[in-house]
């Protein structure tokens, strides 16, 4: 421990230690000073007469010491910390807590006094003091949670082993200080409320309000009077019956107990100075430090352990948790496509085909189980299952254009079942069409079967039956029979024609006479 100057109030301190009598080592245990600082300070202290009677004000001890001190400064040997200033220096601009860096330098070997590494974390921050007073604002127990989210750094993700972005969602408890932590991978409304949900199970109750920024994930439009909350975070207020409090805009100090107490401490102090790894790693080891090192802790505002101020005087006072969790449930307005068909977490489903295009818009509520679909009004008009893997369909048929809907449904089987409902004459045609060996002719013989939701089906078998009796079963010349009515006309019988003959004689006869008068070549 180098020789140092001390500074007004030290001496004060050192004095009364020297006029009880403390010996040196009593000083040097209380006062982390140096036996050399004690002796120079003791001589001075005898010289001015200051070790017996009265002490002299504040204003006549500052005097004496500038006389004599003004320009004998004492030695000053290297610090203990210097070793590691390289270190200790980029931990300062990540805003790596005091006693975080002293525990990282103590597992590379430091041996130092706490106050060493104080002292000279100080001297290389810039002394940076706000003008503006600020109003401490407290609040009952139980009474009021902050929640928030802050980026903590790059994490090992379990599955694929690659580094990613992690945040922080932190909740502290106003009154107790009790604080849980989760990292995650985003900030994303169904991420919010899960962590909203795990906190609560964390704390075994729920606070009477939770304080938030006007995070995306809660607020849709941040307003003085009337803020529009997301539909997805007031359904998980209901659930367990807490209120919502947004902050102001730009006003992060109106929950300034997660900002500085939850989301800085736990990068000062839990994440500083530590070697990334993996996010299931660290949500264990965190709980653990939120039970411990941030539990246990003297809190600097209320000189009381979190933990213990939460265990004997918060916990009983929050609200008991509901029976069952909230299943967490995301509400987003989503855009209608033209095969009617929404988007939801890269699935698909279906919504009745009137809403498009107008208004072209719905809300869509994903919950873990179920999918449901409402109308700009709330108005409830489609509920699915919700899909197991990304790309899928969930399709009712009710949803699309009835005349679209054939085309899908339709196969070779069903459609010789449906010509043989109509007659042999409609079998016979769907069956030729669909031995075609070259030509895929299901959606052809789909349209021809369909020709009875026109016309019925005693006219399609009669007309079948007439392309069948002139040769030309098509579904072109079907249809032409039902609109120009022929098929309501007596098939006209089939022309006969005589038998083919021959020429009865001989070839001799027939040429015979020619020949004698012109001889052939």
């Amino acid at each position: 421990m180098s020789e140092r100057t001390l500074k007004l109030m030290d001496i004060r301190e050192l004095l009364i230690h020297l006029r009880a009598h403390s010996s040196d080592r009593q000083i040097q245990r209380d006062m982390e000073l140096n036996r050399r600082t004690i002796k120079r300070y003791r001589e001075w202290a005898q010289g001015q007469g200051l070790l017996e009677g009265e002490l002299p004000p504040l204003e006549d001890l500052l005097e004496r010491l500038a006389a004599s001190f003004q320009e004998k400064t004492p030695p000053q040997n290297q610090s203990s910390v210097e070793l590691f200033r390289k270190q200790i220096e980029e931990w300062v601009k990540q805003d790596v807590e005091t006693a975080a860096i002293r525990q990282r330098l103590v597992e590379r070997g430091y041996t130092g006094s706490y106050a060493s590494v104080w002292r000279f974390v100080r001297s290389l921050k810039s002394s940076s003091a706000s003008s503006e007073t600020t109003v401490r604002v407290e609040t009952k127990p139980g009474e009021e949670a902050q929640v928030d989210f802050g980026y903590a750094g790059q994490m090992f993700d379990p599955q694929t082993g690659q580094l990613h972005k992690a945040w922080a969602f932190v909740m502290v408890l106003a009154w107790s200080r009790h604080q849980y932590v989760e990292f995650v991978w985003n900030q994303k409304v169904e991420t919010f409320l899960r962590c909203h949900r795990n906190a609560f199970e964390f704390f075994g109750g729920v606070p009477g309000r939770v304080r938030i920024d006007n995070l995306k994930a809660a607020i849709l439009k941040a307003a003085f009077d009337d803020p529009q909350v997301q539909y997805s975070y007031r359904e998980c207020a209901e659930h367990y019956g807490f209120l919502i409090a947004p902050c102001r805009v730009r006003t992060p100090e109106h929950k300034g107990k997660v900002e500085q107490g939850g989301v800085h401490y736990v990068c000062r102090n839990f994440l500083g100075g530590r070697e990334p790894a993996l996010i299931t790693q660290n949500n264990h080891a965190v709980l653990n430090w939120c039970q411990t090192t941030a539990g246990l802790r003297i809190h600097g505002t209320t000189k009381e352990k979190p933990l213990v101020r939460f265990e004997q005087g918060e916990k009983a006072l929050l609200r008991p948790l509901p029976t069952s969790p909230y299943d967490i449930a995301v509400w987003k307005k989503v855009t209608i496509y033209r095969d009617c068909y929404v988007s939801f977490d890269h699935a698909f489903y279906s919504v009745p085909h009137h809403l498009y295009p107008e208004p072209g818009k719905v809300w869509l509520c994903g919950g873990s189980k179920q999918v449901r679909v409402f109308d700009l009004q709330y108005h409830l008009v489609a509920t699915h299952e919700r899909a197991s893997k990304p790309g899928e369909r969930k399709t009712n048929l009710a949803h699309l254009p009835p005349e679209k809907v054939p085309g899908l449904i339709q196969t070779p089987e069903s459609l010789l079942a449906d010509a043989e409902a109509v007659g042999q004459a409609a079998l016979e045609i769907v069956q030729g069409l669909l031995s075609d060996p070259v030509l895929y002719r299901v959606p052809t013989a789909g349209r021809l079967i369909r020709l009875k939701n026109r016309f019925g089906a005693s006219r399609l078998e009669a007309a079948c039956r007439r392309a069948l009796l002139f040769g030309d079963p098509s579904h072109k010349t079907v249809k032409a029979i039902l609109e120009q009515g022929l098929d309501l006309e007596e098939a006209p019988l089939p022309v006969s024609l005589p038998p083919a003959v021959t020429f009865a004689r001989s070839a001799d006869e027939l040429v015979g006479e020619l020949a004698e008068v012109q001889p052939w070549n």
